[in-house]
């Protein structure tokens, strides 16, 4: 079935979505997910503020990723629980170290001292994540970056779909060490931010900030940057699904200082990747193909620029449904440019919700990117996606668990790591 023509693919997975609907019904009565699943393209996609004002607006035309919800959509306006609840265990987790990146050149400090770091284990040693890492050194960590992320995403859901996207966009370049939160200064001008995958179109960056101000009042020099996005991500998907989404982060990780604009490029997939080009990108960063379905869910929150489809649209050949296409020429210019891309919704049934309409897109053909409509390719992620479009549940917690897997990329060590006192800049 590989040689299988995308639209016969397509064709083929509708099939078996209406064909197993009742197979699938009966099996999830008899089968729940497992209540134990602990625990981001996340997706990638993976979405405030444009960084500092004086950044340099990108002039190429490297095509520009998928950025958050338009602010004018309703706030979730029911109740949330007190506290992020956690299923079953709580196991620890140990990942492999880092290998110390290059020295870079030194980036601006605060004038300040920071003050001392938790105790940090030495150089080469591999770093243990745990869920409650604060809970003695910071009891509130978790409840103030929970709060922060809330009082975002009341007033613009927006905002926890860029907190998603940040958490990827971080874990894959330099690995979960905050890396993409650092501003330019006169020894490094070109940072990750200001990479064409992350500017102008990465968001969330306020709300981070105002968790670590809080953090810093109550238990300053204790809590990463790292932990702080990590947080704040399952935070976003646990508001953006309705509380669907529930689940407990492992923390621990250390703050990384070097930040370079071309690793973005280098890592990040692009929205015109194929699917073995797709698949090979992920098991770089020790995530499989499942798990590459399984974030790609993420693609049903957020909006995207047009200059990353259009190359899908009329004239040109494509896979997608005529009648979306129609809808998307409506919106989008012939050839967008940095002064003229405008933006449209991922999903248009749904596009606050953290849900699966993603997968009953992609069987529709009514995704926007060739990384989407690449899932439809292959038997083995066709099957994953109609699993995911039938069986919400499953999907869910398959999120939160590769949610965990991705956040524990790359560590960073003492040898190369830092708790920041300014997420925006390294201590020295």
């Amino acid at each position: 079935l590989s040689s299988t023509e995308p639209a016969d693919m397509a064709n083929l997975a509708v099939a078996i979505l209406f064909a197993s609907l009742g197979a699938v019904a009966t099996a999830q009565k008899a089968s729940a997910p497992a209540a134990e699943m602990p625990a981001y393209q996340g997706s990638y996609p993976s979405y405030a503020s444009p960084p500092v004002a004086e950044m340099p607006a990108y002039q190429g035309s490297y095509p520009s990723y998928a950025s958050p919800p338009v602010p004018e959509m309703p706030a979730y306006q029911g109740s949330y629980p007190g506290h992020i609840s956690s299923p079953a265990a709580s196991p620890s987790y140990t990942f492999p170290a880092a290998t110390p990146a290059p020295s870079q050149p030194s980036m601006a400090a605060p004038t300040a001292s920071p003050p001392s770091p938790t105790p940090s284990p030495s150089p080469g040693r591999r770093r243990r994540l745990r869920v409650g890492f604060y809970r003695r050194s910071c009891p509130r960590a978790e409840k103030i970056v929970r709060e922060a992320v809330r009082n975002a995403t009341s007033k613009n859901p927006g905002l926890g779909a860029g907190i998603i996207r940040m958490h990827f966009h971080d874990c894959f370049v330099q690995g979960c060490d905050a890396s993409v939160l650092l501003d330019p200064t006169a020894a490094n001008p070109q940072p990750e931010k200001l990479s064409p995958p992350n500017f102008p179109s990465l968001r969330g960056f306020e709300v981070i900030d105002a968790a670590k101000e809080a953090l810093e009042k109550v238990c300053p020099g204790r809590v990463s940057c790292a932990d702080i996005i990590a947080f704040a991500a399952r935070d976003a998907s646990f508001f953006l699904s309705r509380a669907r989404i529930n689940f407990r982060m492992p923390a621990g990780r250390l703050d990384g200082r070097v930040s370079l604009s071309s690793e973005a490029l280098d890592f990040l997939p692009p929205p015109f990747f194929n699917l073995s080009q797709l698949v090979d990108n992920f098991k770089a960063k020790n995530l499989d193909e499942d798990d590459l379905v399984v974030l790609s869910g993420a693609h049903t929150i957020g909006v995207s620029h047009c200059s990353s489809f259009t190359d899908r649209l009329p004239p040109n050949p494509s896979d997608m449904n005529p009648a979306f296409a129609t809808l998307l020429q409506s919106k989008c210019p012939v050839s967008p440019n940095f002064t003229n891309d405008p933006t449209v919704v991922q999903d248009i049934v749904t596009p606050n919700r953290l849900d699966t309409r993603y997968y009953t897109n992609v069987l529709k053909r009514n995704v926007l990117f060739t990384s989407d409509a690449a899932l439809l390719s292959s038997w083995r992620t066709a099957r994953k996606v109609v699993e995911n479009a039938l069986i919400p549940r499953r999907w869910e917690s398959k999120f939160a668990r590769a949610m965990v897997k991705m956040a524990a990329i790359e560590l960073k060590t003492a040898a190369n790591g830092e708790i920041r006192k300014m997420c925006r800049v390294v201590n020295n």
